[in-house]
């Protein structure tokens, strides 16, 4: 049977909390804390974000751990009844509705209220219920509470630095309870330094009806034998503190309790003065910093001359306890080594990580987006073009004319091959099935090979070699033979010697027309005449053609054999088949989206075709 948690712990090692709002930053938070403590498991039971639902992942000391996401509290609290304490990221205006709803369930025993603006009468509604169900509320308009090493709302003390310097990894002797959040966290620093530590820890809220006020918090602290001294910080405005006065003048509080209230600076005003929170306002003599902090000294607490005087009147204090034996201090704990996030760590220059992978043809981090260090404005201003950021991205050259325009000339040629083929195919009936444009393309694309365009790079691969061998062309022919092996870039299905390509007439004369040198072309043509004397339709093919005068630039822009031979086993000229393939493919993909009918199908192929007399012009 598990151990009743007694009733004056309203969080401790065991507290489940359900986080109401996606706060990604807090409850890591949180979970760090709980790393940080050692604790057995996280803190954070699940979370309740209105907009979704599923999972959340988040760290859990190195490990990653997945927490899991409602969209309705009353989901959260039925598949998690072991958590009983709501942290309410609400805004001001859903906080009343999402902490009332938690309140009247059966499961939360604890509500944490952070927004600001929370109407009065709102608040005074949730006080209600609270009472009425014996259930807590902390806040609104507060940043939580902790318990050293057990417990931590949010964003409660802060960084974790912060947390480990002031040692809340693990429990003290002494409880605190502030109005302000913020000087909460000056409290923990005080303590930490001038005793053993914080043993637990609340901010109560800024408010001038909190839904839970100084005593009832001081009472608790007075039920729980682990905590030997208190400590208050209230402020200007309000009368709780004076329910303190009467609670030490009749014996109700007998721990040692430290207490001060801030605002005395107000007298020094000359009319009255509305500070920080909502309800830091003096309304008459009594509600002032000054009397107040003059009635708790009465009364038997200790209170300093001033702020100033906090920490020696805490130290004072506590030391008197251990001398008397009241007292024994808290052993240190060394706390375990937290991990750092990578960015944190990144941002503060204390890591450092090498690349996953390194690029030397474009780079985006300065003021503008650079092509092999050229600035993308300049690439438009002296008219790159199409070949010339090939020449960049591909070749990490600026290539001259000759060579950008000979890039474009393949893009061009290759563009599309007709309906037929079997990329082609695979796109249209991919488009017919009502893929889309994408998925149509690559399945067109993934038909490229030795028999479809990838012969762009083996007919470069084979004539290059047997040429840089020093091979005649006679040695090429019979060599693959004898392996069985066709040669890849010669043959057509149906042109021939006496119906030549095109295509391949063109770039025959634009190569000899501006190349500085055609080595492989020429050997090339060399076999072509030897394998035409045995068949008409071994001619040397657009694909050959393409792969053989790539290597032929290559050579002519710098590139050694050796070199060429290596771009080659890259199987980057298919590139340029790819590149130039894409656009017939999207072509035919878009024109099946719109074909309504078939006319004039091919005589050898089940393809039919529908073609204007000329292209449309815009008018």
């Amino acid at each position: 049977m598990a151990k009743k948690t007694p009733d004056y712990l309203l969080f401790d090692e065991n507290t489940e909390a359900i986080v109401f709002g996606y706060q990604q930053r807090a409850i890591q938070r949180m979970l760090d804390f709980d790393y940080a403590c050692r604790r057995e498991k996280p803190s954070v039971a699940c979370i309740v974000n209105p907009t979704r639902d599923g999972l959340h992942k988040c760290f859990w000391g190195t490990e990653e751990i997945l927490l899991p996401m409602y969209q309705t509290l009353r989901e959260a609290t039925a598949k998690h009844s072991a958590a009983d304490l709501v942290v309410n990221f609400s805004s001001f205006r859903s906080a009343h509705s999402t902490s009332k709803e938690a309140l009247e369930s059966d499961t939360v025993r604890t509500v944490v209220i952070i927004a600001e603006g929370v109407p009065e009468r709102r608040t005074k509604e949730l006080i209600k219920i609270a009472t009425k169900r014996g259930k807590w509320i902390i806040g609104p308009a507060t940043v939580g509470g902790i318990a050293g090493g057990k417990f931590r709302i949010g964003n409660t003390a802060g960084m974790l630095d912060n947390i480990i310097a002031s040692r809340l990894h693990r429990p003290g002797s002494i409880a605190y309870v502030s109005k302000s959040g913020g000087l909460s966290n000056e409290l923990n620093s005080i303590i930490a330094r001038n005793t053993d530590g914080v043993f637990e820890g609340v901010a109560i809220g800024g408010d001038r009806y909190p839904g839970s006020t100084f005593i009832q918090h001081l009472m608790r602290f007075e039920a729980n034998p682990e905590i030997k001294m208190m400590v208050m910080l209230g402020e200007v405005g309000g009368d709780d503190e004076y329910e303190i006065v009467e609670a030490l003048k009749n014996g109700t509080i007998t721990k040692p309790l430290v207490a001060w209230c801030i605002g005395t600076c107000s007298k020094v005003f000359p009319s009255e003065v509305q500070f920080g929170h909502a309800g830091a306002r003096a309304g008459a003599e009594r509600e002032t910093a000054d009397a107040k902090n003059a009635a708790l000294k009465e009364a038997g607490a200790t209170v300093p001359h001033t702020f100033d005087d906090f920490d020696s009147k805490i130290k004072q204090t506590y030391d008197k306890l251990v001398a008397e034996g009241k007292l024994v201090p808290k052993p240190d704990v060394e706390p375990p080594r937290i991990p750092i996030d990578y960015e944190v760590a990144l941002r503060d220059g204390i890591i450092r990580r090498s690349a996953h992978f390194i690029s030397t043809i474009s780079d985006d981090r300065g003021e503008e987006l650079r092509y092999c260090g050229i600035p993308i404005s300049e690439i438009f201003e002296e008219q790159y073009g199409l070949g010339g950021v090939i020449g960049l991205l591909w070749f990490k050259k600026k290539l001259p004319r000759w060579a950008t325009d000979f890039l474009e000339m393949i893009v061009l040629l290759t563009a599309d091959h007709g309906a037929a083929v079997s990329g082609a195919h695979n796109a249209i009936v991919a488009a017919r099935a009502g893929k889309d444009l994408i998925s149509s393309l690559v399945s067109g694309l993934l038909t490229i090979g030795p028999r479809f365009g990838g012969a762009v790079n083996g007919a470069a691969e084979h004539f290059s070699s047997y040429h840089d061998a020093g091979h005649p062309p006679e040695f090429m022919v019979k060599d693959m033979k004898s392996k069985g092996v066709n040669i890849q870039g010669i043959g057509h299905r149906i042109r021939s010697v006496t119906n030549p390509d095109k295509r391949v007439e063109l770039l025959k004369e634009y190569a000899k027309k501006h190349f500085p040198m055609t080595p492989y072309l020429d050997y090339a043509l060399e076999v072509e005449k030897i394998t035409t004397a045995k068949r008409g339709n071994l001619i040397l093919n657009v694909d050959g053609c393409i792969g053989i005068l790539c290597c032929d630039m290559l050579r002519s822009i710098g590139y050694s054999p050796e070199e060429v031979k290596e771009f080659v086993s890259f199987g980057a000229l298919n590139g340029l088949f790819v590149l130039g393939r894409s656009i017939g493919f999207m072509g035919h993909i878009l024109d099946q989206k719109r074909l309504k009918a078939e006319l004039y199908r091919h005589p050898w192929d089940d393809i039919a075709y529908m073609m204007p007399d000329k292209p449309e012009e815009v008018k």
